[in-house]
């Protein structure tokens, strides 16, 4: 099963391909943001494209009260004590039972899941995204390092930059016209929604609560960021054609010579505060006429472009890693973290030392997997047509806002201080061995990271694997829970070298079982309709062992790719672990974060145990043999 990133590299993968090449494109513009009475927030997709991305795509369902109520039992077995886990059994029980609040809430969600396109996406975009108050960067926006260009210097820089930004406007191209191809999953559509949504967008900041907007007409200009200085860069000739890969590297030549190294405060580094906190400095910036302005220009421009400053070379095998963090955070307030627009939906980074990713944020943009696109358009001749110079950006810095600045960069070297971020290749095997033994290697990978996890801390933890729900419509995510049952025998069987043998295969294949069968977003539509329908939290959701189930001390995602591409993102709690994980036929690229601040973990021990466990696996050959003849094929991810 392909997690929900593998849209981002897969974009990236195409962008890397196509940037080689130019073409036409037709722009269209909408604007696609309502809020419900709910303060939720809903997509409107134009007509044309709504019959082209969702015609054949259903309609989510509610699962059964009873199967998730199950699945969440079965969920606590590995990690509460027996005592603990009957008080939470009969506290389920009379949750669920026959004319109790269960079966109401669940009558609720029902009659939403046949009035509203989707009954759980917005609430859970609100919930999980736009009411959290943590800052956007390391906590919430991934980031994708794709690997390094074979470049290095500014020439190179602006020249490379030209052609990713001509090919991700044919890609705009190509969604705006309806050429984006349909994916399907073992057979089915899935939802193309996501795509109108990606471009024009950008995170607002709100006391309580954040929103998105996406803009009506769409502009014609990107955004471009170096040395801190923004620029408003049109990127459409007067009659509707995209500039040419040559005309876009003259706009940044022209860029470059007008953004020298100043003493100008970094305006981007608001964006990573605390919410709550660069809600208030953005009201007092929009005040002004000057910044009020500026700011426009950044949220509605098609996406941004960030042209980073190099980041200082070290080892090979730690260079993986300062690149990945750099593209994720920026490396701090004295390298490039004041050349991001943390808010913007889609920022390009573009080092001058062939390093690039992408960082996005995931109220928009939490996109899952579609088919790399490899055709090339061919390429345009420059029309003979002068070009507007580039028009800087420029703000007006009070005493409170160069004091909301110093406090953000103080609170953003903190944060990137405290991320620890290991990026590695794991070479001895990828993800066809796992095939050839006819296990599946999403579920080979998650059962070796808890095996690993055990080894490190002695014990297993709640964890949450995102896997997509794009087969309806409106579908965002759901969590695979582990460990299970058959995940702890394994690992508590692990020295047992006979018993180990059948209860690895059990384990893997259970942990397939699961996927399509998730419970977190039914428990989370179920609390969030008591509220509605206002009653008190129910106690099922206020008891401990619900504290425990979602405390989700190892957040993972799987992230396939067609390149040796890498994503990272922070923890979900303080003592917890992200990993992402890109399998290749051959090998795998993972990426482990942890908080220096949490004695408890340590990214680089979790990472050397995790290679040692996947290497004990492959030695071990009786573990990879199937048990018998009617063993399932379990190639899918």
């Amino acid at each position: 099963m392909a997690g929900p990133c593998e849209f981002w590299t897969s974009i990236c993968s195409w962008c890397d391909s196509a940037a080689k090449y130019g073409g036409p494109v037709l722009l269209t513009g909408r604007r696609v943001l309502f809020p419900n009475r709910l303060g939720c927030v809903h997509f409107q997709v134009p007509q044309r494209l709504d019959a082209c991305f969702f015609s054949s795509v259903p309609s989510q369902p509610v699962p059964p009260l009873a199967q998730t109520l199950q699945g969440y039992l079965k969920a606590l077995e590995p990690l509460l004590p027996p005592q603990e886990l009957s008080h939470t059994r009969r506290m389920v029980q009379e949750f669920g039972r026959s004319g109790g609040l269960g079966p109401q809430l669940q009558e609720g969600l029902e009659r939403r899941a046949m009035l509203t396109k989707n009954w759980i996406s917005p609430s859970w975009v609100q919930w999980a995204y736009l009411e959290s108050r943590q800052p956007l960067p390391v906590h919430s926006s991934p980031a994708i390092s794709l690997p390094r260009r074979d470049y290095n210097g500014w020439r190179s820089q602006l020249v490379f930059a030209s052609k990713l930004i001509a090919a991700v406007l044919d890609f705009k191209a190509k969604i705006n016209t309806g050429q984006l191809p349909v994916e399907h999953m073992r057979g089915k559509p899935l939802c193309m929604e996501l795509y109108p949504l990606l471009f024009s967008s950008c995170r607002i900041p709100g006391p309580k609560h954040d929103y998105v907007t996406h803009h009506r007409r769409s502009p014609t200009h990107i955004t471009v960021v170096r040395n801190y200085q923004f620029f408003q860069l049109e990127v459409y000739n007067s009659d509707g054609s995209r500039l040419t890969e040559s005309q876009i590297h003259s706009q940044l030549l022209r860029i470059r010579s007008q953004s020298w190294k100043t003493d100008k405060e970094p305006m981007g580094i608001l964006t990573s505060e605390h919410r709550h906190t660069w809600g208030q400095a953005y009201n007092r910036l929009l005040t002004d006429k000057l910044n009020r302005e500026s700011v426009r220009m950044i949220e509605t421009g098609l996406f941004s472009l960030c042209l980073d400053s190099p980041v200082m070379r070290i080892s090979d095998e730690k260079y993986a890693s300062r690149k990945a963090a750099q593209v994720l955070h920026g490396g701090g307030t004295f390298s490039n973290s004041g050349n991001r627009w943390f808010d913007k939906t889609l920022q390009f980074v573009v080092g001058e030392d062939g390093s690039w990713g992408l960082l996005y944020e995931q109220a928009t943009a939490e996109g899952p997997p579609i088919a790399t696109l490899l055709e090339k358009p061919d390429p345009k001749r420059a029309p003979l047509v002068p070009l507007p110079m580039p028009k800087k950006l420029y703000f007006h810095i009070d005493r409170e806002i160069k004091r909301d600045i110093e406090h953000a960069k103080q609170n953003l070297d903190i944060l990137i201080n405290d991320l620890d971020v290991n990026v590695f290749n794991f070479k001895r095997f990828g993800k066809e061995l796992p095939k050839q033994h006819r296990l599946s290697p999403h579920s080979f990978i998650q059962v070796a990271m808890q095996l690993a996890y055990y080894r490190v801390h002695n014990e297993v933890c709640a964890t949450c694997d995102m896997v997509s729900q794009r087969m309806f419509r409106g579908g965002r995510t759901e969590f695979v829970r582990s460990p299970i049952n058959q995940t702890l025998r394994f690992i508590l069987a692990f020295d047992d070298r006979e018993a180990k043998v059948q209860l690895f295969r059990e384990a893997v294949d259970a942990y397939s079982e699961l996927i399509g069968h998730g419970i977190d977003r039914h428990l989370l539509g179920l609390k969030l309709q008591a509220i509605e329908e206002g009653y008190s939290i129910p106690k099922v959701f206020m008891d401990t062992a619900y504290g425990v189930a979602t405390h989700w001390k190892l957040r993972t995602g799987q992230v396939p790719a067609n390149t040796d591409s890498v994503m990272c993102f922070g923890p979900l709690v303080p003592d917890g672990y992200a990993i992402c994980y890109n399998p290749q036929a051959d090998h795998v690229h993972f990426s482990i974060t942890a908080f220096n601040c949490c004695e408890e973990t340590n990214a680089e021990k979790l990472a050397l145990t995790l290679k040692d466990t996947l290497c004990r696996l492959q030695d071990h050959d009786a573990l990879l043999h199937p048990s018998n003849e009617n063993t399932r094929l379990l190639l899918h991810f």
